[in-house]
């Protein structure tokens, strides 16, 4: 075999690749689409369930997966941005820190049943009951490693030689890292928090133990209320209400992926707006 031939058989299998990483997503979009647009309507996003989650709307799961990411992105952010600043500009190699990154990647693949069972009982055995804070607790946890990574990435990738002329200029390691670092790796740390928030927003197990009710006929009033999120209700309509209606499931269903979406493209705009204004 030539190398033309070789070259454009390796082209074709890394299209062909591509193509089967594309096809499944535009499928899942299309089906939820083409299924559950009927039933977005204001009315849809803006009232409460009502009957038994048979009538009405989605409201109350809207605002429920709005807190528990708000919360959640709160406690998670700053606390992986520390960690991602101190393995990346302070940790020494050593036992420790190979122990520190040893722990994210086991923490990263953690399924994510075991963490809603770790937040039942521990966090919601402190709290006294299920609530708000418990279910951002726990999602806050699931989403560290990938903020602690995508943070860490950024501030690597910022050049060494930033660092050296700080310094050079009689700057002190924290002032380089919060005048020089930390702008430069800025939008890599959002983007690694926006896809954190991403995957909380979907996720059930986590929250099924230590935040979601069943129903609720009011909007949460503090962090230590239950609340009603889009994910656990998605499940709780098409597996405990039978008789739901099957617009109620595909609506609740295409407005999730559409949340979910949202952020990830959000994502993906921040990290080409600012890679298009770096100079270096």
């Amino acid at each position: 075999m030539n190398r033309s031939v070789a070259q454009t058989v390796a082209f074709s299998l890394l299209r062909g690749a591509t193509f089967i990483v594309v096809v499944p997503v535009v499928l899942v979009v299309y089906f939820l689409a083409s299924r559950g647009w009927q039933a977005l309507s204001w009315q849809f996003l803006t009232q409460m369930p009502t009957h038994g989650m048979r009538e009405g709307g989605i409201l109350s799961p809207i605002i429920g997966t709005l807190d528990l990411v708000a919360c959640t992105i709160l406690i998670a952010l700053p606390l992986g941005m520390l960690s991602a600043i101190y393995l990346s500009e302070y940790a020494k190699p050593g036992l420790f820190t190979r122990m520190v990154r040893l722990a994210i990647v086991n923490l990263a693949g953690v399924p994510s049943i075991v963490y809603g069972l770790f937040g039942l009982g521990v966090f919601v055995f402190l709290i006294k009951h299920e609530c708000i804070l418990a279910g951002s607790l726990t999602l806050a946890l699931l989403i560290l490693p990938v903020i602690i990574v995508a943070a860490e990435e950024a501030l690597t990738s910022v050049p060494r030689s930033f660092r050296e002329a700080s310094l050079a200029l009689g700057a002190t390691k924290w002032q380089t890292v919060r005048r020089v670092v930390l702008p430069n790796a800025l939008p890599g740390i959002i983007t690694g928090a926006i896809l954190g928030i991403s995957r909380a927003a979907g996720e059930t197990a986590p929250i099924m133990f230590t935040a979601a009710a069943f129903y609720m006929p009011h909007l949460p009033k503090s962090l230590l209320d239950k609340v009603m999120a889009l994910p656990y209700h998605l499940f709780i309509i098409s597996t405990q209400v039978p008789d739901a209606p099957p617009r109620i499931q595909w609506g609740t269903a295409l407005t999730l992926l559409l949340l979910v979406l949202s952020m990830n493209l959000a994502a993906a705009l921040i990290r080409v707006h600012y890679r298009r204004k770096q100079s270096w």
